[in-house]
């Protein structure tokens, strides 16, 4: 069974990552105690359920501890079990908790709602820790549904290895693992030509790929990688992300993740993702 297992903080898109896993086929549950996962996991396997999707919130924090080993002892059965945990930045959960006027899960006459949105990502960071995490902030729900797609629809064995591209003056992504600066890199934006282009475009491919100094980040990137991914896989880690980011996002963080990826996809299975291009 493919078991996808969805959690996060609250207002970061939970349920329009459920909704997505809904509407292609999959059994769900929300809001699922986790003292009950291993029984509706039996359950599920018993009814040879072939896809199902349980959303985990932070009525379970207390019981996270032993999540880890009931992961290992799922895999251990066979079935493929993928963890995906959603975040966004403080002051994008303050704006969207303001925009549909719903009380946070933690809120009482004691804790504003910064605190309450901090002390959640304490609560649940030991479960990111297990997960693939995405950083909604920027995301429309069109874009985290399409990410949504992507993650489930890769064959699971071993890391996956994700690069995104992102821009500094949008703030970092909260969910690299690794993060390269690409700002020193000649600028194809001061160009008129290549302006309106992205690093997916043949000119601005054809302006870095011969370019020395960005021939040689994408070198040493591609090295420093490598030499480390044996060693995060060792870990027992199922994702890395590998962040690359300029000023705009736009061409010099696209061309090193696009080239990036096919150097390491005959190695591992490998997603791509541009937070800065809507598509």
């Amino acid at each position: 069974m493919q078991l996808i297992l969805i959690t996060g903080l609250s207002g970061s898109g939970k349920s329009v990552a459920l909704n997505v896993l809904e509407d292609s086929g999959y059994y769900y549950v929300d809001n699922l105690p986790l003292r009950l996962l291993q029984q509706t996991v039996e359950v599920l396997a018993a009814d040879r359920r072939e896809r199902a999707a349980l959303c985990i919130n932070l009525r379970s924090a207390r019981e996270l501890a032993g999540l880890p080993g009931q992961l290992a002892d799922f895999r251990k059965r066979g079935h493929d079990v993928r963890v995906l945990f959603l975040e966004a930045k403080t002051d994008t959960l303050i704006k969207r908790f303001s925009e549909t006027r719903r009380r946070h899960p933690l809120a009482d006459d004691k804790l504003t709602l910064p605190e309450c949105i901090e002390r959640e990502r304490e609560l649940l960071a030991e479960i990111a820790d297990h997960a693939h995490r995405v950083d909604t902030s920027d995301l429309g729900p069109n874009t985290l549904r399409g990410w949504v797609k992507d993650f489930v629809g890769l064959p699971h064995a071993g890391l996956t290895l994700l690069f995104e591209s992102f821009g500094f003056k949008h703030g970092l992504p909260l969910n690299a693992d690794l993060v390269f600066d690409a700002r020193c890199l000649p600028n194809p934006n001061y160009d008129p030509r290549l302006r309106p282009l992205t690093g997916r475009d043949r000119p601005v491919i054809e302006f870095l790929g011969s370019d020395p100094a960005a021939q040689k980040m994408l070198e040493d990137i591609r090295r420093f990688v490598a030499d480390w991914l044996p060693a995060f896989d060792r870990d027992n880690r199922s994702y890395l992300t590998v962040a690359v980011g300029c000023t705009g996002g736009q061409h010099r963080s696209v061309y090193l993740v696009e080239a990036l990826a096919g150097l390491f996809r005959n190695r591992t299975q490998v997603l791509v993702r541009h937070r800065e291009i809507k598509a």
